[in-house]
Formats: C-alpha cells, sequence, structure tokens
C-alpha cells in the first residue's frame, strides 16, 4: 500500500492515508485502458452524419443527351456523382456507433488508469469538499491552492450540486461521482482530486 498526503481545501496537509494496491497500484494495462477509451469515445459518436444520394438530390430527370453519336460518354442523369451537384457515392448514412467491451476489462481499464494517475503524482486527496453556495471563485480558489489548475477531474462519493454548478463554467475543468467516472475522463485530466469518501467507496467496489 502507498501513502499519500491528504489536503483540505486550502491546500493544507492534515493527513495521511494509505491507498489500495489492488485499485490503485496495479501495473498499468496500456492496451486496454486503450481499448477503453476507443469504446467510449466511440459511444459518445452521435452518428447524425448524412449525405444525398443520386436519388435523393434534385433535379436530373431528364436524360443529358441521347445513348448513341454524340462523342460523349453515356449518361443517363445530370445527378450522378460525376456531375457538379450529382449525389454522393457511398457516403456516410445515420448510423450507431455504440459498442460494448466486457465488465472486466472497463475494471482494468479503470484500475490502470488510477494507478498511473498515483505513480505520475497526479493524484489529489482532499478530506472533504464543501461548497456551500452556488460560486465558482471557491473552486477556483481550491485547485489554485492545490496545484490543480488547467485540466482537472473532481471526483466525490455522490452528487454535490452545488459544486457541479460552481466548476461547470471553469475551463477543463470536469466533475463526476464514483459510479460514473471512466477511464478516459481519468486519463485525460491533468490533476485528479478525489475526496476521502470517494477512495472508501473505489477500494470498497473495486477492491476485489
Amino acid at each position: 500500500m502507498s501513502k499519500v498526503s491528504v489536503f483540505d481545501m486550502a491546500g493544507n496537509q492534515v493527513a495521511e492515508t494509505e491507498l489500495s494496491d489492488a485499485v490503485f497500484g496495479i501495473e498499468p494495462n496500456e492496451a486496454v485502458m486503450h481499448a477503453s477509451v476507443v469504446n467510449y469515445l466511440a459511444n459518445q459518436r452521435q452518428g447524425t452524419q448524412s449525405t444525398l444520394t443520386r436519388t435523393e438530390v434534385s433535379g436530373g430527370g431528364k436524360k443529358p443527351w441521347r445513348q448513341k453519336g454524340t462523342g460523349h460518354a453515356r449518361q443517363g442523369s445530370t445527378r450522378a456523382p460525376q456531375w457538379t451537384h450529382g449525389g454522393v457515392a457511398l457516403g456516410p448514412k445515420p448510423r450507431s456507433y455504440r459498442y460494448t467491451i466486457n465488465r472486466k476489462m472497463k475494471v482494468v481499464g479503470l484500475k490502470s488508469a488510477l494507478s498511473a494517475k498515483v505513480a505520475e503524482n497526479e493524484l489529489i486527496l482532499v478530506d472533504a469538499i464543501k461548497v456551500d453556495e452556488y460560486k465558482t471563485k471557491t473552486v477556483v480558489n481550491m485547485l489554485k491552492a492545490l496545484g490543480a489548475e488547467g485540466k482537472a477531474l473532481i471526483v466525490t462519493d455522490t452528487v454535490n450540486k452545488t459544486l457541479v454548478g460552481s466548476a461547470n463554467n471553469i475551463p477543463g475543468v470536469k466533475t463526476s461521482i464514483v459510479g460514473e467516472m471512466n477511464t478516459y475522463d481519468v486519463l485525460n485530466s491533468r490533476k485528479m482530486i478525489l475526496t476521502v469518501a470517494a477512495v472508501d467507496k473505489l477500494e470498497e467496489v473495486y477492491a476485489k
């Protein structure tokens, strides 16, 4: 088990705690992390892009010229793909890019990302995050005190509406709860801030 410092919102060290090696100390599996990230990004795609085929563009009802004797190649419509304003051949149509990977891969990917954060000293523990009112400055000051300015992921054990509302308009800052965090968000952050309660919940669920 590795020992890490616990800070308060003002950036003062208030305690030390040990992290479970089963969650925060495994050898990161880069292949599984990559598969988890690709899966997450694919599932975010809307798949709403669409092009018009030759049957969907307007015009082109008349044959441009007779079949034979003109010296031109035969043409049946001015809306074939080779014509200006013609339809698109083999273009994208609405579709779903969603696919699933098994739960074991998701868990290994998440554990690997968390372990990588610990190894690179990019994981910060706080005793608790208390935001009593919707005030962006409170979160900005906390991030500054913890040295987590820029891209940061803040994870709590339960939904904290005032925290979410206060952090929403800070560029690069994202909030999440233990049950919704994913490998992509962890890896995409420069610093990750976890509350002690969130750590306890992670270890309770994944330290098996």
